[in-house]
C-alpha cells in the first residue's frame, strides 16, 4: 500500500492533541518505511522522542488500507496508559492480554476474532504461554500486518535478566514470513546491543538512529559515602530545587526509607516500587499533575513513564550500567530548557550491584541441584515441592527454572503445575554466555565508577561515547552545579532518623508444608500458641544500628550498651499490651553467652525479671545457611525444648539477636505458650536483610 502523508500528519495532531504538531526528525520517515513495506526497521531514539506515535500511526494507516491487526510486544504494558490513550484518540482500537487482566481475555479474544482490534499488546511472558500461542496467536498469525517489538534492547543478551522471555522472540522471528513488517524500538542501544539485534531480527535490519545528546540536561555526580550524608543532601537540595522529579534508589527498602525521611522533613513525596501494587497508577498521575514534589522510585518507574516537564532526576545510589543510567536520567527535561540529572554515589551501591551481577545467572551447583531433584521424580515437581528438596531460595529456584526453560532445546519443560526433565541436556553455550555477560556487566559497573569521578561538564560526552554516539554537539550544562556540601545538623538528624526506624516481625500462623515431624505438628498453628507481632531494631549491617549489631556479634563478642538503650526506647514506643512481666531469650550453642547477656541487661533496664527457660537440644547448621523457608523450618524441627525451669505465667518478651525466616521465634513462642506463659512478644536486634 502507499503512504498518505496528509493522513499521517492529521493522526499525529489528533493523537498529540495539538493542532500545530509536526513530526520530529526521523518520525515520518520511519512510519513511511513501515507502511510502504520496505523491510525490517530498528528505531533508536532518545526517551520522549515519540516512538509510540510511529507504531500507532503506522497501525492506523495499515488498518485503513485493509490490512490485518498489529501485534506489539512490550515489557511495559502497565506504564503505557498515556500512549494507549493517544492511540485511542486517533481511532486505533488497542487491546491487551497480560497477567493483570485475566478476566478480560475471553472478551479480547472474541473481539480479535471479529476483527475489532487494531493492535494487540502483550508482554513477552505471554509468548511462553501454550494456550496463548495455540488459541490466540495461531488464530491471527496469518493476518498480522506488523510486529512491533518495544524496548528491543531486552532482546540483546544484555537485557535478558530484565525480561528473559524476550529470548523467545528469536525463535518466533525466525518463523515469520520474510516480508512481514517488523519494527523494533529502543532508547538505548550501543553498538554491541545493535549487533545482537541484527543477529536476532535479521541481517537486513535497517537502523534509524537519532542524536543522543540532551542539551537541556545538566549532569553532575557527587560522592557522599554514608546514607546519612545523602539523606541530608536530599533534604537540603529538595527545598531549593524548582519543579518536580524522580529520586531513584537501587532497592525497595531504600525507596521506602528515603521517602519516609523526606516526609519527616515536610516534603510531599511518595515511594513507588514493584510492591506499590494498585496505587501505582494514582502515584504516576499525582506526579504528572504536580501534586507531589517527587516520587522515590526503583526501576519499577522506568521505561515507558512520560512526564515531559520533569525538572530533576536524582539517583540516591549509582546504577550498574551506563545503559540503565541514560534510560533513567533521560526522563528529565524533555520539554524544558533545563533540568538536573544528579547522581549521588555511596558506599553500599557496589555491594548491591555486585549482588545483582552475581545472582543474574544460576551457578553450576544450583542447576545441578534442581536437575538432580527432578531426575529423582519421574512425574516432575512443582516449585513448592522443589523447595523442600533443594537448599535454594525461591528466587534462585524461579530464576534457574526460567532460564533453563528458555534454552533451545530446553532441558526442562512444564506439564500442568510440575516441571519435568526433557531428553535435552544443557549445552556448554549456556555457561559461556553466563560468563561472558557477567564479565561484561563488571566492565559496565567499572564504567559507571569512572563516570562518578568526572569533573562537572564532562558527563554528557562520556555517556554518549559509552553508547557509541557522536559527542561532537555536546555543550556546557545550562545550569550551575548544585552544592556538594552537607549541613552537619541535618546529617545528625538523618543518623537519628536511621536509628529510629524499627521493623515489624509478623507472626507465622501455619507450620511449613509437610509440618514439623519431630514436634508432631502440621497445618495451622492454634491462635493461642502463636507469637504476637514483634519488633526488630534494624537490618543487619545497615546505616542505623546495623553496623553496631554486626560489630557486637563478630568483633566484640558482646552487644554494646547503646543497643540496650535503643531497645528500651523501642519497647517503650511499641508499648505491647498486655504489658510484658518478664524476659527470656533464644539459646545458642555457638555463642552461649551473647544473647543471654544482652537479654539480662535489657530486662534490668526495663525493670523486669529474666528467666532462661528454653534450651538448644542439639547443634544444627546456622539458619543463615538455609536458603528457603521450608529448609529453615526443618533445620529447627526438634532442636529447641524447655529446660525444666518453671515457666512464669505472664506476658513475655522473647529476645534473639537475628531474625530471618521467623521459624526459631515461632517454635520458641509455641513451646512457651503450651507451657502456660502469657502472650509472647518476639524482639530481635536485627533482621538479616536476606530478602531478595
Amino acid at each position: 500500500m502507499t503512504y498518505n502523508p496528509q493522513r499521517a500528519l492529521e493522526l499525529l495532531r489528533i493523537g498529540s492533541g495539538r493542532a500545530d504538531a509536526i513530526f520530529r526528525e526521523g518520525q515520518e520517515a520511519a512510519i513511511r518505511h513501515i507502511v510502504d513495506g520496505r523491510g525490517r526497521l530498528l528505531v533508536v531514539q532518545k526517551t520522549g522522542w515519540g516512538k509510540s506515535f510511529v507504531y500507532f500511526i503506522a497501525t492506523k494507516l495499515l488498518r485503513d488500507g485493509g490490512n490485518g491487526p498489529a501485534l506489539l510486544i512490550s515489557p511495559l504494558l502497565a506504564l503505557m496508559r498515556n500512549q494507549i490513550a493517544a492511540a485511542e484518540r486517533m481511532g486505533v482500537r488497542a487491546a491487551t492480554i497480560n497477567s493483570d487482566n485475566v478476566d478480560d481475555w475471553t472478551q479480547v479474544e472474541a473481539k480479535l476474532a471479529r476483527g475489532e482490534v487494531d493492535i494487540l499488546l502483550i508482554s513477552p511472558e505471554r509468548l511462553a504461554n501454550e494456550r496463548f500461542r495455540t488459541q490466540v496467536l495461531a488464530g491471527i498469525a496469518a493476518q498480522i500486518s506488523m510486529l512491533v517489538i518495544d524496548e528491543a534492547h531486552c532482546i540483546s543478551d544484555w537485557g535478558h535478566d530484565f525480561r528473559p522471555h524476550y529470548r523467545l522472540l528469536e525463535r518466533i522471528v525466525k518463523t515469520l514470513p520474510p516480508n512481514l513488517r517488523l519494527l523494533a524500538t529502543t532508547a538505548t542501544a550501543n553498538n554491541r546491543v545493535m549487533e545482537d539485534l541484527a543477529a536476532v531480527l535479521g541481517p537486513k535490519l535497517e537502523v534509524s538512529r537519532g542524536d543522543l545528546n540532551r542539551t537541556s540536561l545538566s549532569l553532575q555526580t557527587i560522592r557522599l559515602p554514608s546514607q546519612a550524608e545523602r539523606l541530608a543532601w536530599l533534604a537540603q537540595q529538595l527545598a531549593a530545587l524548582h519543579g518536580h522529579g524522580i529520586i531513584y534508589t537501587l532497592t525497595v527498602r531504600d525507596a521506602n526509607q528515603v521517602a519516609d525521611w523526606l516526609k519527616t522533613r515536610g516534603f510531599n513525596v511518595e515511594a513507588y516500587t514493584g510492591e506499590t501494587g494498585d496505587r501505582r497508577e494514582a502515584l504516576e498521575q499525582a506526579l504528572l499533575n504536580n501534586e507531589v514534589k517527587a516520587l522515590v522510585a526503583t526501576t519499577a518507574l522506568g521505561m515507558g513513564y512520560d512526564k515531559p516537564d520533569l525538572a530533576f532526576v536524582i539517583h540516591y545510589q549509582m546504577p550498574g550500567s551506563v545503559v540503565s543510567y541514560y534510560q533513567q536520567v533521560g526522563r528529565a527535561g524533555r520539554a524544558l530548557d533545563s533540568a538536573y540529572g544528579v547522581l549521588l554515589s555511596g558506599q553500599e551501591e557496589s555491594d548491591i550491584t555486585d549482588w545483582f551481577i552475581r545472582s543474574a545467572f544460576p551457578t553450576r551447583q544450583e542447576v545441578a541441584d534442581v536437575l538432580g531433584a527432578l531426575e529423582e521424580e519421574e512425574n516432575g515437581l512443582s516449585v513448592p515441592e522443589l523447595l523442600s528438596r533443594v537448599n535454594l531460595s525461591k528466587g534462585r529456584v524461579d530464576k534457574t527454572i526460567a532460564l533453563l526453560s528458555l534454552e533451545a532445546p530446553a532441558p526442562i519443560a512444564k506439564q500442568g503445575t510440575k516441571w519435568q526433565l526433557t531428553a535435552a541436556t544443557l549445552s556448554e553455550a549456556f555457561w559461556a554466555r553466563a560468563e561472558r555477560l557477567t564479565a561484561l556487566r563488571r566492565d559496565e559497573h567499572q564504567q559507571m565508577q569512572d563516570y562518578v569521578s568526572l569533573p562537572f561538564g564532562e558527563h554528557m560526552g562520556f555517556l554518549i561515547r559509552a553508547l557509541d554516539g557522536d559527542p561532537g554537539a555536546v555543550t556546557r550544562p545550562a545550569l550551575p552545579p548544585l552544592p556538594t556540601d552537607v549541613d552537619e545538623a541535618l546529617v545528625r538528624a538523618a543518623i537519628e532518623f536511621l536509628r529510629r526506624t524499627s521493623l515489624p516481625i509478623e507472626p507465622r500462623k501455619k507450620w511449613p508444608d509437610g509440618g514439623m515431624p519431630q514436634y508432631g505438628v502440621k497445618g495451622f498453628l492454634a491462635p493461642g500458641h502463636q507469637a504476637q507481632p514483634g519488633k526488630a531494631l534494624c537490618v543487619w549491617g545497615d546505616a542505623g544500628w546495623g553496623g553496631l549489631v554486626r560489630r557486637g556479634k563478630y568483633h566484640d563478642g558482646k552487644f554494646a550498651d547503646d543497643l540496650v538503650g535503643a531497645c528500651v526506647k523501642m519497647v517503650r514506643e511499641w508499648n505491647p499490651q498486655p504489658k510484658p512481666t518478664w524476659v527470656t531469650c533464644v539459646p545458642s550453642l555457638r555463642h552461649p553467652d551473647l544473647v543471654p547477656n544482652f537479654a539480662k541487661r535489657l530486662a534490668a533496664a526495663l525493670g523486669l525479671p529474666f528467666h532462661m527457660v528454653i534450651a538448644k537440644t542439639d547443634d544444627r547448621p546456622e539458619q543463615k545457611t538455609m536458603a528457603n523457608s521450608t529448609q529453615q523450618a526443618r533445620n529447627i524441627d526438634g532442636s529447641l525444648a524447655l529446660n525444666g525451669q518453671p515457666v512464669p505465667h505472664g506476658p513475655v518478651i522473647l529476645v534473639d539477636d537475628m531474625v530471618d525466616s521467623r521459624w526459631t521465634l515461632t517454635v520458641a513462642a509455641w513451646l512457651l505458650r503450651k507451657s502456660g506463659s502469657g502472650d509472647v512478644y518476639p524482639m530481635a536486634l536485627s533482621q538479616t536483610g536476606h530478602d531478595e
